[in-house]
């Protein structure tokens, strides 16, 4: 895991360096950087795969081709028996990349499972960036107007992990680079996928043939079992320790239970982190998922006081400023700043709400098909608002987070279920499919939890939201609210916004973040 930047086109050293030297925390063991035929590509180290060698840029064997990446390509193995272009220098996950696209172009990133985002220069010329189909690791780009004259060469782009790391005056260009998506200076953006894969891009045949009976069967909760726990162990690659984020919530419970049993296999104890106000509801629940686990339990209690001074450092890390975004990731920068010191990769149940229907307000969908719809539209959404988050919080501290649920495999068999499996009627929890397919795996009063909101279980709500707005006068609110379109909604999200706009000034928030529908 790491930071990535490029510059294509025209630059000078002393921009480049600044853009590395902004994200030295996503990759505080090293760094790395080529100039090619006028393009420069960046690299910020987090040592996660140190054994077979991982230091970047990669080179191909005539090194007139070079990589800078960020993420994890689980399926690297596979990929690598099917090329020719080797000799390989390394074992690392993303030099396999660098050959894939050598070898076979940018179509080929659909061969790819896993979450990245690559940046790609050579000697004749060519360049691609890319990014992965569900945006788990961000990129993003910036484009200022270029001169008149043909199209390609004469453009100056930038590419970045974080906003922060552009100049000031690029920052008023700054875009999120798309999910699934490549581009080339001749053929500009193209997808290659999408975040929910459609017809042969991987579902799984088996998850086309369920019957939407009022209840599923033993053999669909098997199939949703073995694909999360293939999930989970593909993304405990790595020669460094791999530890959960424990909420204490049904999702999070889930890997931590599979990440436990794997890792007993070898004779090893899983480490889980857990966040919270003291005897917050999150809390105790994670020790009892933890005792039951036997695991290396570790927790981040806090105080309001904590909170309130962690704020501007938590906006300005996440780069975003919609409350409940902001509210959940307070916590979760505590907790990753003291789980940064015992291990370098955390797993955790983010998306499995999306996919198995865990929101209140998806109740109000009594039909099937307008389900899958807004399904589908919050899993697109995800990549600038809880992935964008979740990445932020950790790479703050130089740790990196994998989500398992979003793995593409367990998003194409999610989608193949039927959907009357993940309508829940009234009285009833949801997810009741998921707790089913778990059920002997986690204590009782665990898998049947009631859901909370993270920034409510953890306490964060309860320390934040009356602190905050009591330092924004209503006249301000009213004077300053409609300085973006939509609007501002609260007090709370106002302030937010103010220390968003100071860190980030002339970023459009239209064109780099998502917000949730309310505030």
């Amino acid at each position: 895991m790491c930071g990535i930047a490029a510059a294509y086109g025209a630059h000078a050293a002393r921009e480049t360096e600044r853009m590395l030297d902004r994200l030295v925390h996503r990759g505080p063991d090293d760094e790395g950087e080529v100039r090619v035929d006028g393009a420069w590509l960046g690299h910020r180290r987090l040592s996660i795969v140190d054994v077979g060698g991982g230091r970047q840029p990669f080179a191909n064997a005539s090194g007139d081709v070079w990589l800078v990446g960020n993420g994890e390509v689980y399926n690297h193995e596979q990929v690598r028996a099917t090329l020719s272009s080797a000799p390989f220098a390394t074992r690392s996950d993303n030099e396999v990349a660098l050959h894939l696209l050598d070898e076979r172009g940018p179509a080929a990133l659909d061969e790819l499972e896993g979450m990245f985002a690559f940046l790609v220069a050579a000697q004749d010329g060519r360049f691609i960036a890319a990014r992965d189909p569900v945006g788990i690791k961000p990129l993003y780009w910036a484009r200022p107007p270029c001169p008149p004259g043909p199209p390609g060469r004469n453009g100056r782009v930038r590419f970045a992990s974080e906003m922060s790391a552009f100049a000031p005056d690029w920052m008023p260009y700054v875009e999120a680079f798309p999910p699934g998506c490549h581009w080339t200076p001749e053929n500009g953006v193209v997808r290659f996928a999408s975040a929910v894969p459609q017809n042969g891009e991987g579902a799984p045949a088996a998850a086309a043939v369920w019957s939407p009976d009022a209840e599923p069967p033993a053999a669909a909760l098997a199939a949703t079992r073995k694909i999360l726990v293939g999930s989970v162990q593909r993304q405990m690659m790595g020669d460094v320790p791999v530890g959960v984020f424990l909420s204490g919530g049904l999702d999070s419970a889930i890997v931590a239970a599979i990440a436990a049993r794997h890792l007993a296999r070898s004779g090893e104890r899983l480490k889980t982190f857990a966040v919270g106000t003291q005897d917050s509801a999150d809390l105790l629940a994670a020790r009892v998922v933890a005792r039951h686990l036997d695991s290396e339990h570790h927790e981040r209690v806090y105080d309001s006081a904590e909170a309130v001074r962690a704020l501007p450092d938590v906006v300005r890390a996440i780069e975003h400023f919609d409350p409940s975004l902001v509210r959940s990731a307070v916590p979760n920068f505590l907790l990753a700043e003291m789980t940064a010191q015992h291990v370098k990769v955390v797993l955790t149940g983010e998306g499995a709400d999306e996919l198995f229907a865990g929101y209140e307000y998806l109740r109000g969908f009594d039909s099937a098909e307008a389900l899958q719809t807004e399904l589908m539209r919050t899993v697109h959404g995800l990549h600038n608002l809880n992935l964008q988050r979740c990445d932020r919080v950790t790479m703050a501290h130089g740790l990196e987070a994998r989500v398992p649920f979003l793995d593409r495999q367990v998003i194409a068999f999610a989608f193949g279920l039927p959907m009357a499996w993940k309508q829940s009627a009234p009285g009833e929890l949801e997810k009741r499919l998921l707790r089913r397919a778990f059920d002997g795996w986690l204590p009782e009063e665990i898998l049947w939890r009631v859901k909370a909101e993270f920034g409510d279980g953890s306490g964060a709500r309860d320390v934040l939201t009356s602190t905050v707005e009591a330092g924004v006068s209503a006249a301000d609110f009213t004077r300053e609210r409609e300085t973006i379109d939509p609007p501002l909604r609260t007090r709370e999200e106002f302030a937010y916004h103010r220390i968003f706009a100071e860190h980030l000034p002339g970023v459009r928030p239209e064109a780099t973040l998502g917000r949730f529908a309310t505030a």
